[in-house]
């Protein structure tokens, strides 16, 4: 399917960034455990994180197909698009659902770059994917919330100044239905003080993930989005957004593996002949740029819903499976196709492959969407 010229040259624009950081960039930073602050601020300046916020606040003005496109080509050029993912999704929430003045105050900064929203917080420990047992509880205090509570997995808040967050406001044996009862915030994070705790959990991948504890951290009551209780509805739309946008990353992840899978086995000889010549080398990589080329236009799908205001959550979660599984798969085909070099550092397979393999398990686990796919899509009865 042939993309527009605007795509296109959307695309081009963002592969000139990413030249300026090369596999040896990504490279160092992930043997030192280290932010790409340097890239993170080439794509704020260039204007890429704000792709979604609209013109009239400073942002590019454009829709989550196009986003799509930007995070792809980042994770193509082997770049680690996670890092600066979340002030598009975020997106989800505080662009639908967020109040005329919240938006104003909010989204000319973080277009700009004065401010940072790279931290989305849902996860807890005890909770996981079931997002309606989570505990943290956010206690109206005249013209202030106050909050309380643990969360997990929560990744970027040393490099984020604001935070989406989702807390109930109504315990839970208090509702009629357990979805009810939730609320979203934005958080101040520089206003936070000690009384939110950070604490850094070291993953496989060069990931800045944390777990936060809140004891009395205080939000301005103006700092609720939406209406009190209806939260994990608004929150809903920013984890549409999210598994969509990762979904483009994974697609540009096996485009990375695919691109540099052909390239080595038509130059790597062995016995003589291209290793590619082999249909134990060939067929593996054709299959899985098969696989890619079918997840891709499901991304594709689900972003066209997104963008027309059409319910999506089934797509959205059958774009992320698919991805996940396409870039996994095109992971392990370059891992043998580079053989003993794939798992050398200098190559970038085993980077990209730790990388990617997170999308398995994140933000959603490919078991869980296949329970939600055959309860609520096919009408099966509930798994679990």
């Amino acid at each position: 399917m042939k993309e527009d010229r605007g795509l296109q040259e959307l695309r081009q624009g963002v592969r000139e960034v990413c030249d300026r950081f090369p596999n040896e960039y990504w490279r160092d930073l992930d043997a030192k455990r280290e932010y790409p602050e340097g890239f993170v601020r080439a794509m704020t300046e260039s204007g890429y994180l704000g792709a979604l916020i609209p013109e009239e606040y400073g942002g590019m003005g454009l829709d989550l197909t196009a986003a799509c496109a930007i995070l792809e080509e980042a994770n193509r050029s082997g770049a680690n698009a996670n890092p600066a993912h979340a002030q598009m999704y975020t997106m989800g929430t505080l662009l639908r659902h967020g109040s005329e003045e919240q938006k104003r105050e909010y989204l000319p900064k973080i277009a700009s770059g004065e401010l940072r929203l790279q931290a989305f917080g849902v996860t807890e420990p005890d909770a996981g994917t079931d997002t309606t047992q989570i505990t943290t509880f956010a206690r109206r205090s005249g013209d202030k919330y106050v909050v309380d509570g643990r969360k997990i997995y929560i990744s970027r808040v040393q490099y984020s100044d604001l935070m989406i967050l989702l807390a109930r406001t109504t315990p839970l044996e208090e509702v009629e239905k357990r979805s009810h009862g939730l609320s979203v915030f934005i958080v101040d994070l520089r206003e936070a003080g000690d009384r939110l705790g950070v604490k850094r959990r070291r993953v496989m991948m060069n990931n800045f993930t944390n777990e936060l504890s809140f004891d009395g951290v205080e939000v301005p009551v103006e700092n609720r989005i939406g209406e009190e209780g209806n939260g994990l509805r608004y929150i809903l739309d920013g984890m549409n957004a999210e598994r969509i946008l990762i979904a483009a990353e994974c697609v540009g992840d096996a485009r990375f593996f695919l691109d540099r899978a052909v390239a080595r086995a038509k130059k790597r000889e062995v016995f003589g002949r291209p290793i590619g010549q082999n249909q134990g080398v060939q067929f593996p990589i054709a299959r899985a740029y098969a696989n890619l080329e079918a997840a891709n236009l499901m991304v594709q799908k689900a972003a066209g819903l997104f963008d027309r205001g059409e319910g999506c959550g089934a797509e959205a979660n059958m774009a992320k499976l698919l991805a996940a599984d396409a870039s996994w798969e095109a992971g392990n085909v370059a891992m043998q196709t580079f053989g003993g070099y794939g798992v050398d550092a200098e190559y970038d397979i085993e980077r990209k492959f730790r990388e990617t393999r997170l999308y398995q398990v994140a933000p959603i686990s490919t078991n869980l969407i296949l329970s939600y796919v055959g309860e609520h899509v096919l009408g099966m009865p509930r798994s679990f």
